[in-house]
């Protein structure tokens, strides 16, 4: 599911700072993605819109999902802070025995109260992507989401292959998404991830002119596919170290599996001694 591209010529990047807690701060280690315009998957996977993708999942919209506003004026626009980024954070080492676990494509009211009440009952944060057609249908659940401390982020409007937008497409993608979230939960969302991990400049620039930042991830559950909660769990287990952003979905299909591996692995990680944690920008 993931596009980066890796490129040659490595820069230097703004640090951000991370917390949990009172612990201190720590640089963030920066992964690469090419701002090229067309994403591609690397060890041949299948592209987006291939049978068996989200793409494909999101071409048979459910009921209870909102259509797309039709009046809404974006928020206004800044020009970036440089540097702006021409890759998208995969990985956020520095902070000990932590980890952190992200959400994308929802929130979904079949599956994300699930996911909420066993993050709660731990007593751990995460990280939600959301699209904003799914959080205009359920603010609710946004409120719930930004309540227990988890970070809601941007995951653009109706989850489009960025690369094939113009530069106004992907202002309206993400810049909609931003102004729900803002007006649902009172602030708006500091990060963003491309759909598929189809990251290009044009979404980089117009990411950091809303002030956000990118973020991609380290180790990918695979779990659209629905390869079976015990998969899903080896998966977290196997990748778990250190620094890695976990990728999960808990909307865009049947996300059974996800809500009970996630009941599953969760207390592992933590009787391994990992903190789950989510990264905040200063």
């Amino acid at each position: 599911m993931k596009y980066d591209q890796q490129t040659p010529r490595p820069e230097r990047r703004t640090v951000l700072r991370l917390a949990l807690g009172l612990s201190a701060a720590t640089a963030v280690h920066l992964i690469a993605a090419d701002p090229a315009a067309t994403p591609v998957r690397p060890g041949g996977a299948p592209p987006a819109g291939a049978a068996g993708s989200p793409a494909q999942a999101r071409a048979r919209p459910s009921a209870y999902r909102l259509q797309p506003m039709t009046a809404h004026t974006p928020p206004r626009f800044r020009r970036p802070a440089p540097p702006v980024r021409t890759r998208p954070l995969e990985e956020l080492p520095g902070l000990g025995r932590s980890l952190v676990l992200s959400f994308d494509d929802g929130p979904d009211p079949r599956y994300t109260p699930g996911i909420l009440a066993t993050l709660r009952e731990h007593g751990v944060r995460a990280m939600f992507f959301v699209c904003g057609e799914m959080a205009a249908d359920s603010p609710d659940l946004l409120r719930e989401m930004a309540a227990d401390g988890h970070v809601v982020a941007n995951h653009s409007w109706s989850h489009p292959l960025i690369p094939s937008l113009s530069r106004a497409g992907i202002r309206d993608e993400l810049g909609r998404t931003s102004d729900t979230i803002a007006r649902t939960v009172g602030e708006a969302p500091l990060w963003y991830r491309a759909p598929y991990g189809a990251w290009n400049r044009n979404s980089f620039e117009i990411g950091a002119a809303l002030g956000m930042e990118p973020l991609a991830w380290t180790v990918d559950t695979l779990d659209w596919k629905e390869p079976g909660t015990g998969t899903i769990v080896r998966r977290v287990l196997d990748g778990a170290a250190p620094g890695v952003v976990v990728l999960s979905h808990d909307a865009g299909g049947d996300r059974s599996q996800s809500v009970a591996a996630l009941r599953r692995y969760l207390p592992g990680l933590l009787a391994d001694g990992y903190r789950v944690t989510v990264p905040f920008r200063t």
